[in-house]
């Protein structure tokens, strides 16, 4: 099992402030599964891939994420059980601006103490296509190429797990398709399991699994078929 979350809480603010996000949530994913977690804004299913990749302390329950314990670690024990074992794509790219698209893949391969980051980091980049672009910087790439970039760095460690948070989100449709393609040949050849959140029907379907989300609970969780994203 990469994921194994029992009874997952969270909860944000104090006394009559106190807002319940993420309700007893459990969930179990298998090594290889893609997994997209559908629902709309505010359903819980960005909060649930924060408190499971340890972007977010849960506020109860357990959680198991790529051999790893990560309820009730600090902020640096959690960076530290992500290292490796996570990696994280998310809308707005993240990148850093001061670092070339070479360097940006670079930085998780130093992290993780690879022998050669910046022979590996090159060769992830003309894994997606980006090769003749590794001494741009992220103000000199569209944001197809950009995304590439991280999808990239979360890759170039080999991570057990990626998780991706709406990684279409500000690409139009024709690149956002194919950096989903992209994306899924990626982890096809790694052999990554995948964590999708999106409020997409359509692109939850390029997953073999589709779980729903709705006011901070699971509720459903289904291989994907005609009638399960009609």
């Amino acid at each position: 099992m990469v994921i194994d979350a029992r009874d997952v809480k969270l909860a944000l603010g104090d006394g009559a402030a106190r807002v319940e996000i993420l309700k007893g949530v459990s969930l179990q994913v298998g090594a290889g599964e893609r997994v997209a977690i559908l629902g709309p804004s505010g359903s819980g299913k960005s909060s649930l891939m924060a408190v499971l990749s340890g972007l977010e302390s849960a506020s109860g329950g357990s959680i198991r994420v790529a051999g790893a314990e990560i309820m009730g670690l600090s902020e640096d024990e959690l960076a530290e059980a992500r290292r490796g074992r996570i990696g994280i794509v998310l809308q707005a790219f993240h990148l850093i601006p001061t670092m070339t698209a070479l360097e940006n893949v670079a930085v998780p391969l130093e992290l993780a103490g690879h022998a050669d980051p910046f022979g590996e980091a090159k060769r992830e980049l003309e894994a997606v296509g980006l090769g003749h672009r590794v001494t741009h910087y992220p103000t000199q790439l569209s944001g197809g190429e950009q995304q590439r970039v991280a999808l990239a760095r979360a890759l170039a460690v080999r991570p057990a797990l990626i998780f991706a948070d709406e990684p279409t989100g500000n690409l139009d449709a024709s690149t956002g398709e194919a950096v989903v393609e992209l994306l899924m040949r990626r982890l096809a050849e790694t052999g990554a399991t995948l964590v999708l959140i999106t409020h997409d029907q359509e692109l939850a379907t390029k997953c073999s699994r589709v779980i729903r989300m709705r006011d901070g609970v699971i509720v459903s969780d289904e291989a994907v078929t005609a009638e399960v994203v009609a």
